[in-house]
């Protein structure tokens, strides 16, 4: 079934993009994620250094720069708001639902692809993903987009029937998935089209899947800027592939160790209400076409690959299985519509379950806003009304990512720790990423990550300092006071230090005994 777009196709698209975008901007960056992924967008911007991220200052190789690049022209063009900072996960989801869409009006026909459509932007978990600043929904979007143009173009090739843009289209997804995240960008989607096709004995297509000009395009998009790196960066492959893939993946130690059955829960409970209707996607139906691959069984597939993909490693993260999701709303919808049929419009029980839907995407957005204590934005802005332009500021003890966003900074903050290799290398934190990020760039590092010793030193090198830390540093840096002058309860204080308040400290200062003369 083939059917072109008409304006009422893109409109129904517009409004979703616009039900996607309409919270955006009304909630401060989280923590750590949004603060530290936006605020290496900000730097990006700010020193001039497109060419890779960098963590305050220093090389930042987790992950590939897409996502910065997108961000930091985004906050080019439209200045320093959250909703500017947002825009690259927006994009994924456009090319997620984009994609399915396009998919499944040509295949399905206009009401699965309508359905399809509500029920994924209105799942709560692609709903705050969309505006949720990290990766995974951009690298998630080119995911969709690979797998779905992929499928397109074998379904056409067994019918000899021109496939080849198509195929261009899923080579030129891939590499901008591998610049999003990584090798999962093309590892992924070529597990679920592999495993899909020889699910239905269909093995034989990758010949025509498999492509010279497909892959030539795929190198020339994706290859060059880590060929750049390993110029100038000569442990950048073993440190980007070895360590932050192959070792992440494989090994125990990293942050947020979850069971493996993990990710099942999270994906029906963040997809209610509609996962509630999944019953109706298991039921069989009349194959789609029984000379085919079917859809169907490239929507289980994925699914299967996706989830149990990251449910290997013991670290995981929600936001991992969000590629997961369109193919989910495929099943439900096509399974909708197999117990209505060519219903006008929305059946009563996909109403409410819309409604329902809608209720729960802006309730998390409403109770991030009054629940949420992971941000420093009110500090910032405390701090920036009594903040004269060249008083620096500098961290103790943690790196407060979103501090230089709301402050605007233009320059890389010094932060003072315990810097030990056998310190900081126990955990994976915040600490840990800076510290590996300045092996390296190490004479800037030297300059950036200072030991505790030295602050005094540094305090006393500015008539002001404004020093962020958390609100019991007073205990281990007996030269700030007490209390501090800025405070936000459960999370970060300020302190402004004055060199003439640091009495007997300082070269020129009085002593303690003498203050009072």
């Amino acid at each position: 079934m083939i059917r072109e777009w008409t304006k009422r196709d893109a409109g129904w698209f517009m409004l979703a993009l616009a039900w996607l975008a309409l919270t955006i901007g009304i909630r401060p960056l989280a923590l750590p994620d949004e603060g530290r992924y936006v605020g290496a967008a900000w730097e990006m911007l700010t020193s001039g250094n497109w060419l890779y991220p960098t963590l305050n200052g220093l090389p930042f190789f987790h992950k590939p720069p897409l996502f910065y690049w997108i961000t930091a022209g985004s906050l080019s063009l439209f200045g320093l708001h959250e909703w500017a900072g947002r825009l690259a996960p927006l994009l994924g989801a456009a090319i997620a639902a984009l994609s399915l869409y396009g998919f499944v009006l040509r295949q399905k026909g206009k009401s699965v692809a309508r359905w399809a459509l509500l029920i994924l932007v209105s799942q709560p978990f692609f709903f705050g993903g969309a505006q949720f600043a990290n990766l995974d929904m951009l690298v998630a979007g080119f995911i969709g987009a690979t797998v779905l143009l992929a499928a397109e173009a074998a379904r056409k090739a067994e019918r000899n029937e021109p496939y080849r843009g198509l195929l261009a289209g899923a080579y030129i997804a891939a590499a901008f998935g591998v610049l999003a995240k990584g090798l999962i960008g093309m590892v992924l989607p070529g597990m679920i089209l592999l495993i899909w096709l020889g699910w239905n004995r269909r093995l034989a297509l990758l010949r025509q899947l498999v492509w010279l000009p497909g892959l030539a395009l795929f190198a020339l998009i994706a290859v060059p800027w880590f060929v750049a790196m390993q110029a100038r960066f000569p442990d950048f492959l073993n440190y980007f592939f070895v360590y932050n893939h192959f070792r992440r993946f494989t090994e125990s130690g990293f942050n947020n160790p979850m069971p493996f059955w993990f990710y099942v829960p999270v994906i029906l409970i963040l997809t209610l209400p509609w996962s509630a209707w999944l019953l109706a996607a298991w039921k069989r139906g009349p194959a789609d076409n029984a000379a085919q691959p079917t859809l169907r069984s490239l929507m289980w597939v994925w699914i299967a690959v996706i989830v149990g993909f990251f449910s290997i490693p013991t670290s995981k993260l929600a936001g991992y299985v969000l590629p997961a999701l369109p193919p989910l709303a495929f099943l439900i919808a096509e399974g909708l519509h197999r117990r209505w049929g060519e219903a006008k419009g929305l059946p009563r029980p996909m109403k409410w379950t819309a409604l329902g839907a809608v209720l729960v995407c802006i309730s998390l957005i409403v109770a991030n806003n009054v629940f949420n204590k992971k941000t420093n934005k009110m500090l910032a802005i405390q701090i920036a009304a009594q903040r004269h332009p060249g008083e620096p500021v500098v961290f103790l003890d943690n790196q407060f990512f979103d501090v230089p966003f709301y402050l605007g900074l233009t320059e890389p903050v010094r932060v003072f720790h315990d810097w030990r290799p056998a310190t900081v290398l126990q955990q994976d934190d915040w600490a840990r990423a800076l510290f590996e990020a300045g092996r390296f760039d190490p004479v800037r590092a030297r300059a950036l990550l200072l030991d505790r010793s030295q602050l005094v030193q540094t305090l006393c090198a500015q008539p002001v300092t404004w020093v962020v830390a958390q609100k019991a540093a007073f205990k281990d840096y007996p030269v700030l006071p007490q209390r501090a002058e800025l405070t936000l309860i459960d999370n970060a204080v300020a302190w402004k230090v004055t060199r003439k308040g640091l009495i007997g400290l300082c070269p020129g200062t009085p002593s303690a005994g003498s203050a009072g003369k």
